[in-house]
């Protein structure tokens, strides 16, 4: 529930998530605390209502930090609740309403759901350089209702990391092959005679 640059540590090609003071049970029972999570970094439902959120929260953090990675500045770099989430909108556009009424089921009391509408910013403008297939990883990970955002699964098998998994497939098959070979040279070691030395076999 902590997810942002600053709690991600790397060494080399190993990459390890850290700080877990704050996490909780994914079978646990809602509410959650409110006050959750980096500000920056927090998703639409967590800032919206009284702890009624689940691990796609987390999923949002990831789509936050991947972005803050390949631009080098947090997308929403809000100053308070309210602000955070007019930075939101400004990106991802004000959200339909039946989303909101969504949210507006679990409320907390200080934030008015009457948000002017914003049509938001593509996210292709804000990382040209990025490819179509990671802008969409992206895009999937913000999605404004956590029902329609990724899940970690779903997210590795997107297209954007086709590459990695057929390396990683690659990898395993080579440790199969390895392992296979091993018994057969095994048995060649046992059936070769011994070799003779100077004083007798060796």
């Amino acid at each position: 529930r902590d997810s942002k640059p600053e709690n991600i540590l790397i060494t080399d090609d190993e990459l390890k998530l850290a700080d877990f003071g704050s996490c909780r049970g994914i079978y646990s029972k809602q509410p959650y605390t409110e006050y959750i999570s980096t500000r920056w970094y927090r998703a639409p439902e967590c800032l919206l209502t009284d702890g009624y959120y689940n691990y796609k929260m987390d999923m949002w953090g990831v789509g936050c930090v991947f972005f803050e990675v390949l631009s080098l500045y947090p997308l929403f770099p809000g100053t308070n609740e309210l602000d955070q989430v007019q930075k939101i909108h400004q990106i991802l556009g004000t959200p339909q309403a039946e989303v909101l009424a969504k949210l507006k089921k679990h409320s907390n009391s200080h934030i008015d759901f009457n948000f002017p509408h914003k049509d938001g910013t593509p996210m292709s403008k804000l990382i040209p350089h990025c490819s179509a297939e990671c802008i969409d990883v992206i895009v999937k990970l913000l999605a404004y209702d956590p029902d329609d955002r990724l899940s970690a699964r779903q997210a590795v098998k997107h297209s954007y990391f086709k590459d990695l998994r057929q390396l990683e497939q690659a990898a395993k098959q080579q440790a199969a092959q390895n392992a296979d070979q091993q018994p057969a040279n095994d048995r060649c070691k046992q059936q070769m005679p011994p070799r003779q030395g100077a004083h007798g076999a060796v």
